[in-house]
C-alpha cells in the first residue's frame, strides 16, 4: 500500500536543516519556552498580520484555551459545524459550554452563514467556523453576524494554514484564530503542536498564562491553568518549514488542479470559490459510489480515506446534545458520500494520473 501523505520525502529535502536546528536545541538544553518557541511566535504574527501568535501543544488547546480567554463557560452557546473533527466540538465541551450545530455549504463543507441567524439565542456567545480541508469559510458573512448580535469569533483554521481571503489570511478575521500542526497538516511538526493568534494583546496575554499553568511570574498562579506549551523542539522544526510553507501550498493546489482535471467529469471535485485561496490540506472528492471507489483504489494498493463518516451531532459522545439523523442532511449526505485522496507537495503527477483514471475506470463499470 503506497502512503496516504508521504512524510519522509519532504523530510529528506530539508534533513540537514532540521538536524542542524534540532542539535543546537539540544546542545542548548534550552527546551521549554525558549527562543525557537519565541522566533516562531514572530513569524507567524507577520506571517498572518496578527498583532500576537501565541504557541501551545495542539490545535485542540488552542481551541479550549481561546474559549476560556473568551471567559465562554457554562450555560452558554457555542455555534459550529457539524462537519469537523471532534476537536472542535470537543473545545466547546470543556468549557461546559453547548454546541449549536449549523448544516453546511453543499459545495464547500464549510458552515452555511445563511443558517446562523436561526440558531442564535439570547446564550449565544461564540461562533467556530472551520475551514474544512483547507478552504476558507465565508468570514465576510460570519463577521457581520457576528458584529449584529456582538458574538464572539474563533476561527478552527487547524487546516488551513496559509489559506486566504483575498490578501487577507485565515485565522486573522475573527477574534481569536486557532491553527494545528499535527504532521500531517500542510504545515506540521514532528508530534503535536498548535498556535493562537489574535489582534487583542489582552486575549493574548491572557492564553499566555492560561498555556502556562495560569502562571504570569514563576510560581505566581493568577488562575488555574494547563501545562500547554509548544515545544521548543517541535517550534524550530516548525521555524525549518515555514520557510517553504508558500511553496508546498502553491505544490498542493497544482496537485489538486490535476486531480480536478481528470476527475471532474466523474466525480464533484473540491469548489474554490472566487476570490479565495485554498491549500487543500486534504483533496476531497465527492461521490455515490464512495465507498465502490474506495475498495477499488485499496485493491490497487492507493489509500483513501473517509473525512469524516459520523457528523459530529451523530457521535455518541455528543447524544444527551438531542440531535438526531435528518437534523443536518447535507452534513449527513457529504458524510455518505466523501472521500480524500492522496495529496501532498512532492506526489508525482504520474500518480495523480493513475489515481483518477482507477476512480474513472471504477465509475464505468458502476
Amino acid at each position: 500500500m503506497k502512503p496516504f501523505i508521504d512524510l519522509r520525502i519532504q523530510y529528506e529535502n530539508i534533513r540537514d536543516e532540521i538536524l542542524e536546528c534540532i542539535n543546537e536545541i539540544l546542545e542548548s538544553s534550552n527546551y521549554i519556552l525558549g527562543k525557537n518557541v519565541k522566533a516562531f511566535e514572530e513569524e507567524v504574527k507577520s506571517y498572518l498580520g496578527v498583532v500576537d501568535a501565541v504557541g501551545v501543544a495542539s490545535g485542540t488547546d488552542a481551541l479550549h484555551l481561546a474559549l476560556r480567554a473568551l471567559d465562554i463557560g457554562r450555560g452558554d452557546e457555542v455555534i459550529t459545524t457539524p462537519f469537523t473533527f471532534f476537536a472542535t466540538v470537543e473545545a466547546i465541551l470543556y468549557v461546559g459550554a453547548k454546541p449549536v450545530f449549523v448544516d453546511i455549504e453543499e459545495e464547500t463543507y464549510n458552515i452555511d452563514p445563511e443558517k446562523i441567524e436561526e440558531k442564535i439565542t439570547p446564550r449565544t456567545k461564540a461562533i467556530i467556523p472551520v475551514h474544512i480541508f483547507g478552504a476558507p469559510s465565508d468570514m465576510i458573512k460570519i463577521n457581520e453576524i457576528a458584529h449584529k448580535y456582538g458574538l464572539k469569533v474563533v476561527e478552527d483554521a487547524a487546516q488551513a494554514f496559509g489559506a486566504r481571503i483575498g490578501s487577507k489570511k485565515v485565522g486573522s478575521f475573527g477574534d481569536i484564530g486557532c491553527f494545528s500542526f499535527y504532521p500531517s497538516k500542510n504545515l506540521g511538526c514532528f508530534g503535536d503542536g498548535g498556535m493562537v493568534v489574535t489582534n487583542d494583546l489582552k486575549i493574548a496575554e491572557k492564553i499566555r498564562i492560561l498555556r502556562n499553568h495560569g502562571s504570569a511570574g514563576r510560581y505566581v498562579h493568577e488562575t488555574v491553568g494547563l501545562n500547554s506549551r509548544l515545544d521548543e523542539i517541535q517550534a524550530g522544526i516548525l521555524r525549518v518549514k515555514m520557510k517553504y510553507i508558500d511553496e508546498y501550498n502553491e505544490k498542493r493546489r497544482k496537485k489538486a488542479a490535476l486531480y480536478n482535471r481528470f476527475l471532474s467529469d466523474g466525480v464533484k471535485t473540491p469548489v474554490e470559490k472566487d476570490n479565495t485561496y485554498h491549500v487543500y490540506h486534504l483533496y476531497s472528492i465527492r461521490s455515490i459510489f464512495r465507498d465502490k471507489i474506495k475498495e477499488t483504489l485499496s485493491n490497487h494498493g492507493i489509500p483513501s480515506v473517509v473525512y469524516y463518516p459520523i457528523p459530529m451531532h451523530l457521535q455518541k459522545a455528543v447524544r444527551f446534545l438531542g440531535y438526531k439523523e435528518g437534523d443536518f442532511p447535507v452534513a449527513e449526505s457529504v458524510a455518505k458520500e466523501i472521500l480524500s485522496l492522496p495529496i501532498y507537495p512532492e506526489l508525482p503527477d504520474e500518480e495523480v494520473y493513475e489515481i483518477s483514471q482507477i476512480i474513472l475506470r471504477c465509475l464505468k463499470d458502476s
